[in-house]
């Protein structure tokens, strides 16, 4: 399955690249969601030596006190046979070490540019990928040697800030934690076992390693402790003899190191019988072989998550909308496109599809009809009103038979009183026009990302709703007009007349003008306003969705589409200015949402070939 472990690998040194990684952070990522193997243990306890005899190269920093100061994240791939192994570091990805001495110089030197030529230690990761025919594919989390005691030129809290940082990683339940503890040391007192025991009390992902075991005392060995009778883990204990530093210091090769290391378990009778499970060689094997059992019972978890994941970050980049386009033609279709979709939204709200056009219906079914009930007729036909217009209209001549200029100027002082309650329904009705503009602005999402457009096309709106009201208001004030202008006659036709009723048209003026006659001219004037009143209480509203509900669905933002086909490159891109930290946000998205398509693919295909 080194395709598999190839592929969490791959993924990983994707997710670091991208930042997706969660060495520092409590957020789930993808990165915590692979297997990996952390490796633990105390200032020279021989983690060095059993990593580089793992991968069978010198290639870490050594000396005293805390050599590694940084995480070293290690991916180890298998590549074919005859093939040259060379290492490469995420920082520097466009270069290739052959010499593992300059692996462990660079190594040193990351780590002095981000802790200084100090004693202090980062939580940052440095990434180093080995390839090599040598290696079996996997990956190792090398942590700073766990202390007791701060030494000169470190702060206080370096005991404890080891401690967190070690803790950050092993502590994830996907995490395999590799206790390194040394055979000439008591168990008890073991930094490696204590920490992972309270992480991990029962064993499940705690493999020891025991190193050293060649120093032990004369008349002492370890076998209780690698029969798991001293502190039993579920997996079998695993003992290795590092390098001496003589040999290092003559260079012992690794193949030969690790000859003289089988033999050492061959030949020791105490060991003869565990030796078939000993030594650096079987570590790597049996940690490759662990690894990739994990993976394979972490894919359901990995994919779910994934899904989850491309679902959030899909949502995520649609609520931030699409990209500026570059040239004049795509930035106005993109601006285009935009205004469509405020346009559509705010179609829907007088439509029904979303809620605030219903309002309109109220100003028609109960604002009008209620402003016309409220308007005082009594007023322009009380007693004394009717008797001044009639008088007033009759001039010299007094009428021969019906006041018809008294009827006439009543009605129309009457009738214009109507005008305050049409204006007023058209205002009304415009206030709720731009409240359903502003609301179809603040739904529109790529609104929101274009501040300058937005603007923009809030003024268009208004601007043509302000248009919309003025021509509105003109034809509904001219129905009134119309009805000032011209009287139905036949209504006065039907109405009988003074003679029929018994009136003398002989009388004196003073005495036709008698309170009974004014009354019925008065009783007459109302029942034809009231008559009028109703046929504007419906024809009002007709001529207001004409002029500005129909034409605001239609036209809104037709004169700004004329308008910005006049604008020049550098007025266009005016309007689709954007947040620089939006863009940013959204090209590292964008990004990990590739990244994250690409493992679902990559880890489908894997599951589907178990």
């Amino acid at each position: 399955m080194e395709n598999l472990i190839s592929l969490v690998n791959k993924i990983q040194r994707a997710c670091t690249a991208l930042g997706d990684h969660g060495e520092a952070t409590a957020l789930p990522t993808l990165w915590d969601s692979l297997p990996s193997i952390a490796v633990v243990g105390g200032q020279s306890s021989g983690k060095s030596s059993v990593l580089e005899s793992v991968v069978g190269k010198d290639f870490l920093p050594r000396g005293s006190g805390i050599v590694t100061r940084r995480p070293l994240v290690l991916q180890l791939q298998k590549i074919d046979e005859g093939s040259r192994e060379y290492a490469e570091f995420l920082h520097l990805p466009r270069k290739r070490f052959t010499d593992f001495g300059d692996v462990r110089k660079e190594i040193q030197d990351e780590t002095d540019r981000e802790t200084g030529r100090t004693r202090q230690i980062s939580s940052v990761p440095i990434h180093l990928s080995i390839y090599s025919p040598n290696v079996v594919n996997l990956t190792l989390i090398d942590l700073p040697g766990l202390t007791k005691v701060a030494v000169e030129g470190q702060p206080d809290s370096i005991v404890q800030d080891i401690e967190n940082m070690v803790r950050s990683y092993i502590e994830k339940p996907n995490c395999i934690i590799l206790a390194i503890t040394p055979a000439n040391q008591d168990l008890a007192t073991s930094d490696a076992i204590k920490i992972s025991r309270e992480v991990d009390p029962t064993g499940e992902r705690t493999i020891g390693v025991l190193t050293k075991i060649d120093l032990m005392d004369k008349g002492t060995d370890a076998v209780e402790m690698l029969e798991g009778r001293a502190y039993r883990l579920k997996y079998p204990w695993i003992g290795v003899v590092n390098r001496s530093q003589a040999d290092i210091n003559k260079n012992v090769d690794m193949i030969a190191a690790r000859r003289r290391e089988r033999e050492y378990f061959s030949n020791t009778p105490e060991y003869k019988h565990l030796a078939h499970r000993m030594g650096s060689e079987h570590l790597a094997k049996m940690l490759s072989k662990h690894l990739e059992a994990v993976i394979k019972s972490k894919i359901p978890g990995i994919q779910s998550l994934i899904n989850k994941t491309i679902s959030e970050l899909e949502f995520e980049l649609s609520r931030l909308g699409k990209p500026i386009a570059v040239d004049d033609g795509g930035k106005l279709y993109a601006i285009m496109e935009i205004c469509r979709t405020f346009d559509q939204i705010f179609k829907e709200h007088l439509d029904g599809v979303r809620p605030g056009g219903d309002q309109i219906y109220n100003v028609f079914d109960n604002q009008l009809p209620a402003a016309l009930k409220r308007l005082q007729f009594d007023k322009q036909l009380s007693m004394e009103n009717i008797r001044k217009l009639i008088t007033e209209a009759d001039g010299y001549q007094p009428h021969l038979i019906a006041p018809e200029q008294g009827y006439r100027r009543l009605i129309e002082s009457s009738l214009t009183s109507i005008r305050g309650p049409a204006e007023a329904a058209v205002d009304a009705v415009h206030s709720l026009l731009k409240d359903l503009v502003h609301k179809a602005i603040s739904q529109t999402l790529e609104l929101k990302q274009y501040p300058g457009l937005r603007v923009e096309v809030t003024n268009a709106a208004s601007d043509s709703l302000e248009r919309m009201r003025e021509e509105s208001k003109k034809s509904t004030l001219q129905l009134v007009d119309m009805e000032c202008g011209y009287l139905t006659v036949d209504y006065f036709r039907r109405l009988p007349q003074d003679v029929d009723k018994g009136g003398n048209p002989t009388h004196s003026i003073f005495d036709r003008y008698n309170d009974s006659y004014l009354r019925r001219i008065g009783s007459t004037v109302l029942s034809y306003v009231n008559m009028v009143c109703a046929t504007l209480r419906h024809s009002i509203p007709k001529s207001i969705v004409y002029c500005q509900v129909r034409e605001a669905k239609r036209s809104l933002l037709d004169h700004f589409f004329v308008e910005i086909g006049k604008y020049e490159s550098k007025r266009l891109s005016s309007l689709l200015n954007e947040d620089p930290a939006i863009m940013e946000r959204r090209s590292a998205l964008a990004k990990r949402l590739e990244l994250y398509r690409s493992a679902q693919a990559e880890i489908d295909a894997a599951a589907w070939s178990k």
